[in-house]
């Protein structure tokens, strides 16, 4: 499958080379200077399209792709509205305002997706259950992706950190890929020990994404070196594991589903107390059926980062990759919810969604 996406976005990234050249060599100094000389003018026309490109050298060359092939669709979207103006006023292109437009907006919408991804919103969220009694509440922070290095670093997570210390967590979780591939040891251990500084009732427990382990492995650092640096701060790794939380609530941690030897939902919450809050946490919103049948009061996620650059988050839901990209949904007795993530994988730009932690609080029904 991933073959197959990477295969479509490589042929869609060559067609919007090529579309974008046609349109630059549209402004009237170009097309006035191919009537003489058509070589340069269309040379002059793969100048600024170059420059685009070069996100590849100066961000990374996933970000490349998802760019250009931006600057292609806006640029259609703007050419085909100028196209039905002209037809309603009956006029010839006169001029290339649609190109400019196009740049304009395009400048924008990547603007605006580098601000989503880089600030960390704050949201909140309240679920009530006939469970709890008086005074059986718990407040908890919700953290997932984070993917140390591709906008946050250690310094700024330990700024994020702050914040979340003066929410006066009972409880914060890590929802997976709290690392991934391209995060550098300096950062996951200054971030391991923020984490460690938080001030919490019950503590900090986390799961497994698939991104967590590595899959090229190329990174300076191990798994073993990052559970040592999460235990030595106090995080608690649950694989497939689960920890009572006062006298009121169970915390279960599923692996991933990239694990083939995880325990099925049934399973895992098969020897647990039932009258006791069940918060289940999975990387991955994908098994919510099994989840809820299990008896599961409230489960987190994350692996979306809220669809992270439109139409990404669709085509998952398309595939069944995923059953839901963000917020919140509640089936039978159970609530779920999808978090967006502090940061998202590879690409530093979030089109349609923002950057956020989550501020949970979990009380008896009025």
């Amino acid at each position: 499958m991933w073959i197959a996406i990477f295969a479509a976005v490589t042929v869609l990234a060559v067609i919007s080379i090529i579309y974008l050249m046609s349109r630059f060599h549209r402004f009237r100094c170009l097309e006035r200077l191919g009537e003489k000389h058509k070589l340069l003018s269309w040379l002059l026309a793969a100048v600024p399209v170059a420059g685009i490109l070069s996100t590849g050298y100066f961000i990374n060359l996933y970000t490349m792709p998802v760019v250009i092939i931006y600057f292609m669709l806006i640029w259609m979207l703007c050419d085909f509205t100028a196209w039905v103006i002209r037809k309603c006023r009956k006029q010839e292109r006169t001029r290339n305002y649609a190109g400019g437009a196009a740049l304009l907006l395009t400048f924008a919408v990547l603007g605006a997706g580098w601000y989503f991804a880089h600030h960390v919103y704050r949201t909140a969220y309240t679920f009530r259950s006939e469970k709890l009694e008086p005074g059986q509440s718990l407040r908890i922070v919700l953290l997932a992706d984070t993917h140390l290095s591709i906008t946050l670093d250690g310094e700024k997570f330990a700024a994020l950190c702050d914040r979340i210390r003066q929410e006066n967590p009972d409880l914060v979780l890590i929802a997976g890929d709290f690392v991934d591939d391209e995060s550098k040891k300096s950062d996951m251990l200054a971030a391991c020990e923020a984490l460690g500084r938080l001030k919490t009732t019950y503590g900090i427990y986390s799961v497994y994404g698939n991104h967590d382990v590595g899959y090229f492995r190329y990174r300076d650092f191990t798994e073993e070196e990052l559970q040592a640096a999460l235990a030595e701060n106090g995080v608690t790794l649950l694989r497939d594991e689960s920890a009572e939380i006062g006298d009121s609530f169970t915390v279960t941690g599923r692996l991933d589903r990239s694990y083939s030897e995880r325990e099925t939902a049934q399973a895992l919450t098969e020897p647990l107390d039932k009258s006791r809050y069940l918060i289940m946490l999975d990387h991955q919103p994908n098994d919510y059926g099994a989840e809820a049948a299990a008896g599961a009061d409230l489960v987190l996620s994350g692996h979306t980062h809220g669809g992270h650059v439109f139409p990404a988050g669709l085509i998952g839901l398309l595939i069944g990759a995923n059953e839901r990209i963000y917020g919140t949904e509640r089936r039978g007795n159970t609530d779920f919810l999808v978090t967006s993530g502090a940061s998202g994988w590879a690409i530093p730009f979030k089109t349609g969604c923002i950057s956020e932690y989550c501020v949970i609080e979990v009380s008896p029904t009025d």
